[in-house]
């Protein structure tokens, strides 16, 4: 078995790093930077949307979302991330990367907007229109996902492939503090325009009519540096690995990367045959992908499955886990301006000190130590400090023993991150071939999305104390945070295992590892 590769595409696995490299980073990251502001920013306003919407006044406690309502809310983006995902994905193999990716973009920007706008004033009516945009703001996000860690790996060189798709994938961690940052700056406006006494003082004033702004203005910030990169987005050309193996025009793609790589790159003779061996152009449900593919797709989709399921709950519901360990006081003694603000406080320290450095750990690391290696580091690290908070749980909840437990809940997101995190997305960008490329991205983090709707509809419910009358307003008893955190980490073990069918792309070129650079005896 003989092994060619195209010219065009050789080039780009050779090339420097130079400018075009980081604009294409910058491009694809902004998306991304998008997405991740605006799938977590709805946690740090679900408090303060229970106040204003389901206030009661005769309760002791702040209005909070119903149980339905609240599931809705934090899961219904996840549902629409995840048909994006499997819909632009299949989509980028069809119509191209560069088309697809600016209806995405267009998707995040209208929806963005209009989460932030309602139908009415009434609980009713805010709760559908928002529920409504944000599964369509979802669709659009989802697509994102695909796209970008395609078109990335398409105009990497081989040696750096790894740093530059995880950077993009980085900005998802710049985008979780931004929102923060935002939840942050607008509750202090408001809070300095409009004082309001606490819950406990005065249960009406608590609330002041001007906070139904707030959650308003954060949610529709998301549409801002998304509306900043489209004309950029627009302007970078089809990806050469496209144009030449899926569009079959070789012509076109050697003429695209010349402008890009400012080379001239000449057309070899034989291009033709081998983008057009028809024993190499199997489709995504025949017998050769199931040889070739079948256990690599198998270990992208469950460690994805399963790393969503322990991110996402912990991410989604940090505010709970810090309430619980009385990291965020009580919500009576809060008015609903200064709740935002101590949520936005603890998720954006957690995100600047931990979550963060993970993520360019990563990009430091990644195309030294292999995808293989980290993945399996931050699945085994993860488990062990779930297991490390949640055995001694009694322990850490002591008054003077809490800096401890964030401490530990910190490291489980730095190993996430300097882990599983990232790796889940790099890996599936690279082993498949190009004109399955983007769909199998898009089954992957599909995959990983369901995890993520187990985890954000799972742990809201499981993480209720066992006790009923300590519940939070319509929840039933759960097993309680302890149990949940034991779960998690058995979650992170059988990742860790899964891991072992991922092969290691470190070094190879895409073609070498989707099989695309061999010939059929004949």
């Amino acid at each position: 078995m003989a092994e060619t590769q195209l010219g065009v595409l050789k080039a780009l696995d050779v090339a420097k790093t130079q400018l075009y490299h980081f604009t294409a980073i910058v491009i694809a990251g902004m998306g991304f930077f998008t997405d991740a502001y605006d799938l977590f920013c709805v946690s740090l306003v679900t408090k303060l949307l229970g106040r204003i919407y389901y206030f009661n006044p005769l309760s002791e406690k702040p209005g909070s979302l119903p149980p339905h309502v609240a599931a809705a809310v934090n899961g219904v983006a996840l549902c629409g991330t995840l048909a994006g995902q499997l819909f632009f994905g299949w989509l980028g193999d069809k119509l191209g990367r560069k088309k697809v990716y600016g209806i995405t973009l267009i998707m995040m920007i209208l929806c963005s907007v209009a989460s932030g706008l309602s139908f009415g004033n009434k609980a009713k009516g805010v709760m559908t229109t928002l529920c409504f945009f944000r599964f369509w703001l979802g669709f659009g996000i989802g697509g994102d996902y695909p796209l970008s860690a395609t078109i990335m790996s398409e105009y990497a060189n081989k040696k750096t492939r790894g740093a530059f798709i995880a950077a993009v994938f980085a900005m998802q961690g710049i985008g979780i503090l931004a929102g923060g940052f935002v939840a942050l700056a607008v509750s202090s406006i408001f809070d300095k325009k409009f004082p309001a006494p606490t819950y406990a003082v005065n249960r009406v004033l608590s609330t002041p009519p001007e906070a139904d702004y707030i959650w308003r203005i954060i949610v529709m910030f998301g549409a801002l540096p998304a509306a900043l990169t489209y004309y950029w987005r627009m302007k970078m050309p089809e990806t050469a690995r496209y144009t030449a193996l899926v569009a079959k025009n070789i012509k076109q793609a050697t003429q695209d990367m010349s402008k890009v790589l400012q080379v001239e790159l000449e057309m070899e003779e034989r291009a033709e045959d081998i983008v057009k061996d028809p024993r190499l152009n199997y489709g995504l449900f025949s017998k050769e992908f199931l040889k070739r593919h079948g256990l690599p797709l198998l270990g992208c989709t469950s460690t994805w499955f399963l790393l969503d399921i322990a991110f996402y709950s912990q991410n989604l519901f940090q505010k709970d886990i810090f309430s619980a360990i009385g990291w965020i006081p009580k919500a009576s003694t809060m008015n609903a301006v200064h709740e935002v603000f101590k949520i936005a406080r603890a998720q954006t320290l957690i995100a600047l000190c931990s979550t963060v450095p993970g993520y360019w750990f990563t990009v430091a690391f990644i195309d030294i130590m292999g995808r293989f290696a980290i993945q399996l580091m931050g699945f085994f690290m993860m488990t062990v400090f779930m297991f490390a908070i949640a055995f001694p749980y009694d322990h850490w909840i002591k008054p003077d023993n809490r800096i401890g437990f964030v401490v530990m809940y910190s490291l489980t997101f730095f190993f996430a991150n300097f882990g599983p995190n990232a790796t889940t997305f790099i890996v599936p960008a690279e082993i498949f071939p190009a004109r399955l490329r983007s769909t199998c991205h898009g089954i992957s983090a599909a995959t990983g999305k369901a995890g993520a709707i187990v985890g954000a509809f799972g742990f809201l419910y499981a993480a209720q104390p066992q006790d009923k009358t300590k519940t939070d307003a319509g929840y039933p008893p759960g097993i309680g945070v302890k149990n949940s955190l034991i779960m998690l980490g058995v979650i992170n073990f059988v990742g860790m295992l899964f891991t072992f069918l991922v092969p290691e792309p470190k070094g190879k070129s895409l073609e070498e590892l989707s099989g695309e650079t061999e010939e059929v005896e004949k």
